[in-house]
């Protein structure tokens, strides 16, 4: 089962990080921690997840091992797909509130949200974000496996291949991990707390 977000053709588009810049916080961390009610095992976890979050914060994560990671974490923790789905459900009654409401302001039906994590986790809540175009990491939630990392330069792939050499106006992210984005992007914006500082 592959899960996978909606895309409009625009003509001319912002573009959006998610996690840490319209949600304050790692979205996928935060709801790995939230699994651990249902799922003990994720305790286990917690020094790999956080590790590796330290080291994406730094810039020093390779896409090839995060790929491995994660399809060892989904294999091992991952729910069924009903079971996910009420869980998703569950998890945006509690976190909707760390949606940054400044942020999500600026965005227009034409615009695009690119990020790493997982298409089932933001499609749920596409209607709070403002446009319909969300470019995610797609899992086929039947095998657990991660088929594509929509992560560092694969941002770029992806939406060339769906939305071709539409200019990018401006991008807003919080992490240099967006360099390959940053470099499309006629204006760049650096979203740290919810403070948005133009860098180019």
């Amino acid at each position: 089962m592959r899960n996978k977000c909606d895309i409009r053709q625009v003509n001319q588009t912002k573009i959006f990080d998610f996690d840490n810049t319209l949600y304050r916080g790692e979205s996928a961390v935060d709801f790995a921690l939230f699994m651990i009610r249902s799922n003990r095992k994720i305790i286990f976890w917690l020094p790999k997840i956080f590790w590796n979050l330290l080291k994406y914060k730094l810039c020093l994560v390779k896409k090839d091992n995060m790929e491995a990671q994660i399809d060892r974490f989904l294999q091992s923790c991952l729910p069924e797909p009903e079971n996910l789905r009420r869980l998703v459900r569950q998890f945006w009654k509690l976190h909707i509130r760390k949606l940054d409401s400044g942020m999500i302001s600026r965005i227009n039906p034409e615009d695009v949200i690119i990020t790493a994590g997982p298409a089932f986790l933001l499609l749920p809540i596409r209607k709070q974000l403002g446009t319909a175009n969300l470019l995610c990491s797609e899992v086929d939630l039947s095998r657990k496996r991660v088929l594509y990392l929509n992560f560092s330069d694969h941002k770029v792939q992806r939406y060339r291949e769906r939305f071709g050499q539409t200019p990018v106006k401006a991008f807003y992210t919080d992490s240099y991990n967006d360099g390959a984005m940053m470099q499309i992007a006629e204006k760049v914006y650096l979203v740290q707390k919810g403070n948005v500082r133009r860098i180019r």
